[in-house]
């Protein structure tokens, strides 16, 4: 299992204790340190079951100062999430053939039950 995590996200905090409540000690990815390349966050959005406008977080203020007005191609918007990986929903917890975005982070629970 991964988490894709951002140690300064209380959400990402939350999410890994509670991977960790439960006997999981998953690979921790920290893509801001290092950004995942577009065909990384594809396979993710695969994952995920979500295109890649559903991973964005539209709140940052770097997307609404940039990115707002776009209306881009999903292998567009897959470029400008490894170029700015701030703009990646978070936290992603992912195993084998399926992920979730952790919000809240007690989705995980739930996604653990699930095989």
């Amino acid at each position: 299992m991964k988490i894709y995590h951002n140690p300064r996200c209380g959400k990402s905090r939350e999410a890994l204790a509670l991977l960790r409540q439960n006997g999981i000690e998953p690979e921790v990815v920290e893509y801001l340190k290092t950004p995942l390349n577009a065909a990384q966050l594809e396979r993710l959005g695969v994952l995920l079951n979500l295109e890649p406008q559903a991973m964005l977080r539209t709140d940052e203020s770097l997307f609404k100062e940039k990115y707002k007005s776009l209306r881009l191609h999903p292998h567009e918007w897959l470029q400008v999430m490894s170029e700015n990986p701030i703009l990646i929903q978070r936290p992603i917890v992912a195993r084998e053939h399926a992920a979730i975005i952790a919000r809240p982070p007690e989705l995980v629970l739930d996604f653990l039950k699930k095989k």
